[in-house]
């Protein structure tokens, strides 16, 4: 295990607020690599922030996956219980019934040929896009421009579908999409600061429920291999993991 770094060499790394959030963490843990409940790295993170707005949690989840083998690539989505406490402004790319459903399941914005020239032209303004299946052909366009903010509709995740009256109050809710990086790391939001503990928790079983259940059959070896916390602006906690070790 490496040394732990120097308050010092975090201030130069990160800045001053970080550095304070980290050196009151290795106060009140026993060492920066402790592992806690879900419950208390939230209580260590609420204390020793200072940001003055509302930080989101965020969720950091290493995987004992090669996700260069496809049978191997996790990737989904989850409607948590609580949300995300953040507004979604979806897009649809549907026609004819289709595209009256989606607007009256709440999209905010509804098209075909429209909107692909509105993004193209540079508007950006929404946080999700959802497409009907006929749709993809034309969505497709947009793959330079919605690929790189994640933002491209995908069968895995529940952004192509023909079930618009479904999707789209679930994704109002607020969804946690997720997807395995190269080096075999998950990252999402679970909410914010002030949802509390309680409510914070029941969306982080609800992600960790999802994630199991896309544990590929062909895996050798544990599956979770460790669980951070975070606030928006502060370091990580390392959340206790044991649990899902023999699921």
């Amino acid at each position: 295990m490496q040394a732990a770094l120097s308050i010092e060499t975090i201030k130069r790394r990160h800045g001053k607020r970080y550095a304070a959030s980290y050196s009151k963490i290795r106060e009140t843990l026993p060492t920066i690599e402790s592992s806690v409940p879900f419950a208390k790295a939230f209580e260590v993170l609420t204390s020793t922030t200072k940001a003055k707005f509302d930080e989101s949690v965020e969720v950091s989840i290493r995987l004992g996956v090669d996700p260069t083998q496809s049978d191997q690539m996790i990737r989904g989505a989850v409607t948590l219980p609580h949300g995300l406490g953040k507004k979604s402004v979806i897009v649809v790319f549907a026609k004819g019934e289709k595209a009256k459903e989606a607007t009256a399941a709440g999209a905010d914005f509804v098209g075909a040929d429209d909107l692909i020239e509105k993004i193209n032209g540079g508007w950006q303004d929404f946080t999700s896009v959802v497409a009907t299946p006929d749709m993809m052909g034309t969505v497709s366009k947009l793959g330079r421009v919605l690929g790189p903010r994640g933002l491209m509709p995908n069968p895995k995740v529940g952004t192509v579908t023909f079930d618009l009256a479904k999707t789209i109050p679930e994704m109002k809710k607020g969804r946690a999409e997720f997807r395995v990086e190269k080096a075999g790391v998950v990252q999402t939001s679970v909410g914010k600061f002030s949802f509390g503990a309680e409510k914070l928790v029941e969306n982080f079983n609800s992600l960790m429920e999802q994630i199991m259940r896309a544990k590929p059959a062909s895996l050798k070896g544990h599956y979770i291999l460790s669980i951070f916390i975070s606030s928006t602006m502060g370091p990580g906690i390392r959340v206790d993991h044991q649990e899902f070790l023999t699921k």
